[in-house]
């Protein structure tokens, strides 16, 4: 599968329904041969391949919490008021 195929691919788009146009987010698509390709919405070029039974480990673990620790280094600092 060539760059050109990706393009044809029917890409998931994980963003919520009132998200910003044009912000990044992250896509997904099912290539041949059940391969997950990953890319981000603003980078189409650049794509990340994994196969679906290591796709599938890596979303029990969202749903189990096992990258809580990620998500909160990720997010902003809170307003100290001062």
């Amino acid at each position: 599968m060539t760059r050109l195929d990706w393009q044809e691919l029917d890409w998931l788009r994980a963003a919520p329904a009132d998200s910003e146009e044009g912000a990044p987010y992250i896509e997904v698509a099912v290539g041949p041969d059940d391969q997950i390709l990953m890319r981000e919405s603003n980078d189409p070029g650049t794509v990340v391949v994994t196969t679906r039974a290591k796709w599938e480990a890596f979303i029990k673990g969202v749903k189990a919490g096992e990258f809580d620790d990620f998500a909160e280094l990720a997010e902003p600092d809170e307003p100290t008021g001062t």
